[in-house]
């Protein structure tokens, strides 16, 4: 049987954040996640993909910023069960809670966040015949090492974040990058779309709206793609084709926890602390929902600092807690007075 403070269900970038802040409060925590290794779709998805809305970090890659985040915890010497699902749950009398996961390793924990990010995930594929024989033959959902595309020539489909990023990344790397999109409009963010615009004028994109690729082409892999563009059919040679149409999320075996569902994400109290309906069972990060929630990996740190601070009440009802800055008393002085960190100070500005 594992013992901890805090059992934080997913290894992403609010799980590994949601650590440290626990840590101040000198809250042990321990992290499962499904995946052999920890960063969830960071590392599993695109580790090499540029992240932009970090703040302090004008650019950041998504394996760099697990890296970080690993780095900044490793004082507080988390416990990880990775490769194992989280399947059941129980809680006991005394409010405590027993998880156990599908190869049966036991987790017993005083409160329990869910930070799974978009859950167990499969990415939207395009309906276009034949494309489950092009998978790894030229056809990619995901982009891993982007120098696998060095000096290739790639087609992007699609018209979100993903879509417009990695043609901006790849515009450095690939001989040749063609993004296709259905509509003229796209949906990701309006400093993207300007940078797009602006590669496609300098001839480092070509930028083809609204069209639609309809068919792939190639005896033993990938060599050319059929595309729809205003009724009229043509034909694009390319060495891959990347379909960036975004992820199928499912909870998976914590959908049968007894939370509360809405469109397939867990509904906390953003009012306080980011608890379920379940006392002592919080969801924070992308597989939370409540009014105005936006998405973003900086509001998963947000919500993972108010969870801690919640967990902390939990265990020690009535106690009183003292905010105290990491810049006054650094992270060590967490377990100090105010007046010692207020001569910390005097001393370093004599």
């Amino acid at each position: 049987m594992i013992k901890t403070d805090i059992l934080i269900i997913g290894a992403g970038p609010t799980g590994l954040f949601a650590v440290f802040e626990a840590g101040l409060l000198k809250l042990k925590c321990h992290i499962i996640d499904a995946l052999p290794q920890p960063g969830g779709q960071l590392s599993e998805l695109y580790p090499k993909k540029p992240i932009f809305d970090i703040p302090g970090f004008p650019e950041v890659l998504a394996g760099d910023l697990v890296d970080n985040l690993m780095e900044q915890i490793k004082q507080f010497q988390p416990g990880f069960t990775l490769g194992e699902r989280a399947e059941t749950i129980e809680k006991l009398e005394d409010g405590t809670f027993i998880v156990t996961t599908h190869k049966g390793t036991k987790h017993h924990a005083n409160s329990v966040a869910i930070a799974g990010g978009l859950g167990s995930f499969e990415p939207r594929k395009p309906l276009i015949e034949d494309i489950e024989f092009y998978e790894d033959k030229g056809v990619k959902y995901f982009i891993k090492n982007p120098e696998k595309f060095r000096d290739k020539r790639v087609v992007i489909a699609g018209g979100g974040d993903s879509a417009l990023d990695w043609s901006i990344f790849l515009s450095n790397v690939a001989s040749e990058v063609t993004l296709i999109h259905r509509r003229n409009e796209f949906r990701g963010a309006l400093d993207s779309v300007d940078k797009v615009q602006e590669l496609k004028n300098e001839g480092k994109i070509k930028l083809i709206t609204p069209a639609e690729v309809v068919g792939l082409n190639g005896a033993e892999h990938l060599e050319s793609i059929d595309i729809e563009e205003n009724g009229a059919h043509r034909i694009i040679e390319t060495d891959y084709f990347i379909p960036l149409f975004g992820l199928s999320p499912k909870l998976g075996p914590i959908a049968n926890w007894g939370l509360e569902i809405e469109k397939n994400a867990i509904k906390v109290d953003n009012s306080l602390d980011y608890q379920t309906n379940i006392p002592g069972i919080y969801a924070i990060g992308d597989v939370n929902t409540y009014p105005g929630k936006l998405k973003l990996i900086l509001c998963g740190f947000h919500e993972a600092t108010l969870m801690c601070q919640s967990v902390y009440q939990r265990m020690n009802p009535g106690k009183k807690y003292v905010m105290k800055y990491t810049t006054v008393s650094g992270v060590d002085g967490f377990d100090g007075t105010r007046k010692e960190a207020e001569k910390a100070v005097v001393k370093s500005i004599d």
